[in-house]
């Protein structure tokens, strides 16, 4: 039986005051725990102060997570943030060079939320910061008053393409799921294939063509009670496989 993979997941930066703190929410370290059989490793965000080479050699895969903090928009020559918007430089700096390098050598990617968005950036697409103001867009913001089980609960359906990755796991065209984000995807970078559009059609999964190694993004969250879901335990689960797969090959 081959080992548990390593799969490194970077961490936000957060300052608790009045000190920084690297950062990684339970529930995508449980994730990969539970739903791909991994080995969670947390990459603090370092930025380039980490070489990015030297951490994808010792890692079996990688899952970019949701966060708070927004993609800074000049990554994607976007219009300045409004006052008060959370930014995470750091993270920016860390993340955005692993994916890239993750790309070119093949090691297994699994983007969620901020991944999925960091992941779109990096290939030269760019984000709408506040999708509920887009003309035909409805709100995919979460209210923060409610509790978790109902932030993370069923929000609005996705059209999984026929075909495609997701709609093999799924068994099924369409699914309910969660919906906790204001940024999301303007401009869908080249060299994808959609996976997954929201009812209002917002594009919010794809996979990248001619990769070398497992990619999938996805807007939603997919970690939240992974084992209580099987079409969320099926990507982890195929994202594990990947890794485990990768790391057999090394």
């Amino acid at each position: 039986m081959s080992a548990k993979p390593l799969i490194g997941v970077p961490a936000d930066r957060r300052v608790v005051d009045p000190h920084p703190f690297h950062m990684v929410g339970e529930k995508y370290v449980a994730a990969v725990r539970d739903g791909a059989d991994g080995l969670p490793f947390l990459i603090p965000a370092l930025g380039d102060s980490l070489d990015a080479d030297t951490i994808l050699a010792r890692v079996d895969g990688l899952l970019l997570t949701g966060s708070p903090s927004n993609v800074e928009p000049h990554h994607y020559d976007g219009e300045p943030s409004r006052p008060g918007t959370m930014h995470d430089p750091h993270r920016d700096e860390t993340t955005l060079r692993l994916i890239e390098r993750a790309l070119e050598t093949g090691v297994p990617l699994f983007a969620i939320c901020r991944g999925y968005q960091e992941l779109n950036v990096v290939l030269g697409g760019s984000l709408h910061q506040h999708v509920e103001e887009q003309p035909g867009y409805h709100n995919h913001r979460e209210d923060p008053d409610d509790p978790l089980d109902v932030q993370y609960g069923p929000s609005h359906e996705v059209h999984l393409v026929e075909g495609g990755m997701l709609s093999g796991l799924a068994g099924t065209g369409t699914v309910m799921v969660n919906s906790l984000h204001s940024q999301g995807i303007a401009r869908l970078a080249d060299g994808v294939t959609v996976e997954a559009v929201a009812d209002d059609g917002l594009v919010e999964g794809f996979v990248v063509d001619g990769a070398s190694g497992f990619t999938l993004a996805v807007q939603w969250h997919p970690e939240w009670k992974v084992v209580e879901n099987s079409f969320s335990l099926a990507m982890f689960k195929k994202f594990g496989d990947a890794c485990r797969e990768y790391a057999d090959q090394k």
